[in-house]
């Protein structure tokens, strides 16, 4: 556990800051405020096109209204103050009109010192309308626009007008301001209406799940480091979940880190004693071996071998305790005698559990013999127990144990006919206190058995599982050479003969 000075102290539900500059929050709410703001900036072009056309337009409509009065004068003539009068209403300072291919002049001011430039109303290019504003805006107000359109009062071709586009330059910096005050009121609108939305669907949520990380990872046992998943369908509810799954699991772990501690701790008070008595029986052994009885000579040899492995085992019990094993001292073993012995100890019999080997002459596997023996015994003792669990079978199977070697491995495959291994016990087969499946067992032989397996730079894996049985695979580094059987020597009375 790091120490607890280096982490950011969680803070307190009253002292959330809701919008935390360089958080979530904050980058949330600046691109919403962007994204506004550039969607609002695309609509002012279009927006003011249309309304400089619009503007446009109605100086024409106006201009051929005021030339319909000049038609309706006395042979078509306009006094030139009358022709002032109309021009200004419409303010514009010329009309034409083309009909029938020929252009006539309406109403005229007098010359102009520019020329003007053309806003022809009858093309429908977008680039073009979208430009006129532009032009206009940054032509400074001093210029005049010519502009044609197709009529909509009097007959003809198109009806042409010139005006000063000073008052448009200045209705369009007025229709423009009033566009920016919008775009800025419906940015902060939108952005507030969007910014609340997504922090309340996903950034408070993110917030919450991130408190959560950080209080756990503080204090595991902090009750306000647990959150109860949401029951959200998308993805901030798997992830609550996720995360509630994950904490559990590890709070699992540390407890049972926590007894795996407990438990060295009150091995490293009774292995002396443990050692004392085991060294005690030792010597009561040797005391037999001088007794003569060959009933007591013949057992003798196995409960040598059940001392000396109980003495080897309470040396190195507490490496366990640590989380290590001994490293191993690998060598060439014989396979068909580690065998042998492992079930010997692990209870097996012809009469009950039977085993067969399936495995050259003389084969052997580069391993530490002790190792090997732990490894083969606590395989062996679960597939017995399995296999004695069966009602109505009396205790009667078989372990069947091939060995192949290839491309410089050895893989020790262990088959029983058991029952198979329940759905449950699989997801923690080989964890220390969570793998049993047996009632009241620890949960430990296989925990040890790929332990070892590991040690020796192999692995213990589960092959496959079914009422019909189960299968381990032990695989170990290094194929040695078998062992030759050894030559018969003659007796010398043989050799006596034969000379």
């Amino acid at each position: 556990m790091a120490d607890d000075a280096s982490l950011p102290e969680p803070r307190s539900p009253g002292e959330r800051r809701f919008l935390r500059l360089g958080g979530l929050s904050s980058r949330l709410l600046l691109l919403t405020v962007l994204i506004v703001v550039v969607a609002n900036v695309m609509i002012l072009p279009p927006n003011l096109a249309a309304y400089q056309e619009q503007w446009l337009l109605d100086r024409l409509r106006a201009a051929e209204l005021a030339s319909r009065v000049a038609d309706a004068a006395p042979n078509g003539q306009v006094t030139e103050h009358l022709s002032q009068q109309l021009l200004e209403q419409a303010e514009v300072v010329s009309v034409a009109i083309q009909a029938d291919g020929n252009r006539r002049l309406v109403l005229q001011a007098p010359k102009l010192a520019r020329t003007p430039y053309l806003i022809d109303l009858r093309e429908n290019n977008p680039l073009t309308s979208l430009a006129g504003p532009i032009q206009t805006l940054l032509g400074g107000g001093q210029r005049m626009v010519r502009v044609i359109a197709r009529p909509r009062y009097v007959p003809g071709e198109f009806v042409e007008i010139v005006a000063p586009d000073a008052p448009l330059r200045k209705e369009l910096l007025a229709q423009l301001g009033r566009l920016l005050g919008i775009a800025a009121f419906t940015s902060l609108m939108a952005g507030a209406v969007v910014f609340f939305s997504l922090n309340y669907l996903l950034v408070a949520p993110m917030q919450r799940i991130t408190r959560s990380m950080q209080r756990f990872r503080a204090n595991p046992e902090d009750p306000e480091a647990h959150i109860p998943p949401s029951g959200r369908n998308d993805e901030i509810g798997v992830a609550e979940a996720e995360l509630d799954r994950m904490q559990a699991d590890l709070r699992a772990a540390l407890a049972s880190r926590a007894r795996l501690a407990a438990l060295g701790e009150a091995v490293a008070k009774i292995n002396h004693d443990l050692r004392n008595m085991l060294t005690s029986a030792q010597i009561a052994s040797e005391r037999l071996a001088q007794s003569g009885d060959p009933k007591v000579a013949q057992a003798l040899p196995r409960l040598e071998r059940a001392l000396d492995r109980a003495i080897l085992l309470a040396s190195n019990v507490l490496a366990f305790g640590k989380s290590e094993e001994p490293a191993p001292d690998k060598r060439a073993t014989p396979l068909r005698p580690a065998l042998e012995a492992a079930a010997e100890d692990a209870r097996l019999s012809r009469q009950a559990v039977r085993l067969e080997i399936e495995a050259p002459t003389g084969a052997q596997v580069d391993a530490d013999p002790e190792q090997l023996h732990r490894i083969l015994v606590n395989l062996f003792r679960n597939a017995r127990e399995a296999i004695d669990g069966v009602e109505g079978r009396g205790g009667v199977g078989a372990i069947h144990v091939s060995l192949t070697q290839a491309e410089g491995q050895s893989l020790i495959r262990l088959t029983d006919d058991g029952p198979g291994l329940p759905e449950r016990a699989l997801a923690n087969l080989f964890q220390p206190f969570a793998g049993s499946t047996r009632r009241g067992g620890a949960g430990l032989g296989l925990a040890i058995a790929k332990e070892l397996s590991q040690g020796h730079g192999g692995d213990l894996t589960l092959v496959q599982t079914s009422e019909a049985g189960t299968t381990f695979e032990i695989r170990l580094p290094g194929a040695p050479e078998p062992l030759l059987p050894r030559r018969r020597r003659p007796a010398a009375s043989e050799g006596a003969a034969e000379g």
